[in-house]
């Protein structure tokens, strides 16, 4: 992994991107309604955050990059949680398998899917389906064990900065024992990131976070593009809001 000396990407806008692009790989056999592309393993082929990195952990398998309206449903300003929980459902689909022979996978739900969910199982009023809602971490850990019958930890981290570097040392051993792409939200800092990796330095000198920025409206883009604006790229955990409380929704996908 090179090293990457430009560090002027670790300012962090969580706003969305629109820029044109060209379609990559197919986004989910199951619903008509996903209109084109999505690029596959949008993270490979990054550089490496820093030059003393001395431990790295990443997802295992494939991934696709989900954002606002990938499937022709303008979810802008609104939808972050939505994608980023559909990455970790394409993830459990296509490079998880599932505990019994016969239970059968499905691709991820679509956005209406995930309202009428919650509604069904009693977290949320009959009048969020068909709304503009949020949803985050706790939202997502229903929805995956609704779906595919995955479980998932969901770690509270107090505050940025020095406790969000210690949380570095759990979602290492996640990436490690685990595997699965992780969902990452706040209070203040309240916008939804898919998590597909981290990276330390020498104990004390801070972590980078892989993270997956769904927050991108407009036609799929290639690899490069996605690199190039900065909507998968390491991020320097000392760079998140410090006045910000984080949660991580953690899918434990590990074969016992």
């Amino acid at each position: 992994m090179a090293y990457m000396e430009d560090n002027s990407a670790e300012g962090i806008d969580w706003g969305h991107k629109s820029v044109l692009g060209e379609k990559k790989h197919r986004c989910t056999e199951r619903n008509s309604e996903f209109t084109g592309a999505l690029p596959e393993n949008a993270h490979i082929g990054l550089p490496s955050p820093a030059p003393d990195i001395v431990k790295c952990s990443l997802i295992s398998g494939d991934c696709l990059y989900f954002h606002y309206g990938c499937d022709g449903q303008d979810d802008s300003g609104w939808g972050c949680g939505y994608r980023t929980l559909q990455t970790m459902a394409w993830w459990l689909c296509h490079s998880w398998c599932p505990p019994s022979p016969k239970a059968k996978c499905r691709p991820p739900p679509s956005l209406p899917e995930i309202q009428h969910a919650l509604v069904a199982m009693g977290d949320k009023p009959a009048s969020f389906a068909g709304s503009r809602e949020w949803i985050g971490t706790f939202e997502a850990s229903l929805i995956l064990d609704y779906y595919y019958n995955v479980p998932c930890k969901v770690v509270h981290v107090r505050g940025g900065g020095i406790e969000l570097n210690r949380a570095a040392e759990e979602l290492h051993e996640h990436f490690q024992s685990q595997g699965s792409p992780v969902m990452m939200g706040g209070d203040r800092d309240n916008s939804s990131k898919g998590i597909l990796g981290v990276c330390s330095r020498p104990e004390g000198q801070g972590s980078y976070l892989l993270v997956m920025d769904p927050h991108y409206y407009g036609p799929p883009l290639e690899r490069a593009a996605l690199q190039g604006l900065g909507l998968v790229s390491w991020k320097n955990v000392g760079s998140l809001d410090t006045s910000s409380f984080y949660n991580l929704c953690l899918p434990q996908t590990a074969k016992t």
